[in-house]
């Protein structure tokens, strides 16, 4: 009678849990969408990264066992050969693999979170290719694909700058060893990943060919050597599985023109006894005689290589470089909005004529695949990309001064770079799959 239901204190519990159930659902669900919209990012490193380095859970190289494993739908996106170029900029909820704070390899003038951006938007835009998927970057399937390998980027600022990028993703799977560092800012730097053994280079190389580039204590001309490549890098091929070449801007400043031993002409060079002769003919002998010098050297040798040439990247100037708001859109453009025109599509026509007489060149030997990667339409898209002002930190944190310097040349990092390295790895994923198949 007066027994105590074993039931009630659980049913007076049930009351207060469905009482207070739905106020703890929104705190949390407010602290996900906090969590998401300011750090929408993997966390820094994985567990694995906590393990000592024999234990960790790493992708097998069996054949036995392939430690990637492709749909069919995949397969069949990897076998029909993709143009990357034509396709629109879409919202992209999830955002970047990573962000400045917990990359160490940015360099400083591109790490626009860290120096106080505030406009966030630039983050969540991808890439949407017309005619294919473009899958989100993968840094296990990279590893996997490149294991054994060395990737050098050869080039200017844009080089190191997709260099950086492809480092800080991977980085979310596997810390990059520095093991060699040399030159004025570290312009030629290597790193290692040491559980699948792969090797990336960055070489500084504006022109690709051999330079000397001006200085304040000698000409105020830089001085290239069209029919020669750049020995810091070209002595370095018989090493080298992969390599990225990148150039364009260093081609606007001035410059003599060297090649068989006598002066060609000159670009820009008031007061020298030289004919004016532009740059688009010698960009295009020093795209030729880096790609024929990588093709004849390596063939010779009978040894594999894979070649990508980066197409050129343009700048989005709307205002003075020295003034605020020399790059101010927060947007990309939209199709038609913004056309590929001038400079920025004859230095891309260039690189891709290039490349096409590259290829058929490189097939009387086996071994040799070569592609452009065509990034120029899609980066003429995000004016949105660039640091501006940021390239200093808090540049306005006293009020917006008179001058300021901009860089609406480069990219922030993370930011629109990161798409030309998802590109860059399904290309080779889809030789990848396609080497399978001729097996």
């Amino acid at each position: 009678m007066g027994a105590t239901s074993p039931l009630k204190g659980q049913s007076q519990s049930h009351s207060l849990t469905k009482k207070f159930l739905p106020y703890a659902l929104y705190a949390l669900l407010s602290i996900a969408l906090f969590r998401l919209y300011f750090h929408p990012f993997p966390l820094p490193q994985s567990t694995t990264e906590q393990l000592p380095h024999n234990n960790r859970i790493i992708l097998t190289t069996s054949s036995s066992s392939p430690p990637i494993s492709f749909s069919e739908e995949e397969e069949v996106d990897n076998e029909t050969t993709c143009d990357y170029t034509n396709g629109r900029w879409v919202h992209d909820k999830m955002g970047p693999l990573y962000n400045g704070t917990t990359c160490g390899t940015i360099k400083d003038g591109q790490n626009c979170i860290l120096h106080g951006r505030p406009d966030l938007g630039y983050l969540y835009w991808k890439w949407q290719p017309s005619q294919c998927k473009l899958p989100r970057f993968d840094p296990n399937t990279f590893f996997h694909l490149l294991s054994n390998k060395h990737l050098a980027f050869v080039g200017d600022s844009m080089a190191r700058n997709q260099l950086e990028s492809l480092l800080c993703m991977l980085a979310t799977a596997s810390n990059p060893n520095l093991v060699y560092r040399d030159g004025e800012d570290n312009k030629f730097r290597r790193w290692h990943f040491a559980s699948h053994n792969i090797t990336i280079s960055v070489y500084w190389s504006p022109f690709l060919v051999r330079g000397v580039e001006k200085s304040k204590t000698g000409p105020d001309h830089n001085e290239l050597f069209a029919d020669s490549v750049d020995e810091r890098w070209g002595a370095d091929l018989d090493h080298i599985d992969l390599i990225v070449l990148s150039i364009g801007h260093w081609f606007l400043h001035p410059a003599v023109y060297y090649e068989g031993g006598s002066v060609l002409g000159c670009h820009y060079c008031p007061g020298l006894n030289y004919t004016e002769i532009g740059f688009y003919d010698v960009m295009r002998k020093a795209i030729k005689t880096a790609l024929k010098t990588i093709i004849e050297k390596k063939g010779a040798n009978g040894n594999r290589i894979d070649v990508f040439l980066t197409t050129f990247s343009p700048s989005h100037f709307d205002g003075e470089w020295d003034k605020a708001g020399a790059c101010p859109k927060t947007k990309p453009y939209k199709e038609g909005e913004k056309m590929l025109e001038g400079m920025d599509a004859d230095m891309r026509a260039i690189e891709v004529e290039e490349m096409g007489a590259a290829k058929a060149n490189a097939k009387q030997f086996e071994g040799m695949r070569l592609e452009i990667l065509d990034v120029t339409k899609l980066s003429l898209m995000r004016p949105d990309g660039h640091p501006g002002p940021y390239m200093y930190p808090f540049p306005f944190a006293n009020g917006v001064r008179e001058r300021v310097q901009n860089d609406c040349v480069h990219w922030c990092l993370p930011g629109t770079i990161d798409t030309w390295n998802q590109i860059l790895l399904e290309v080779i994923r889809r030789w990848s799959f396609q080497s399978r198949r001729e097996e």
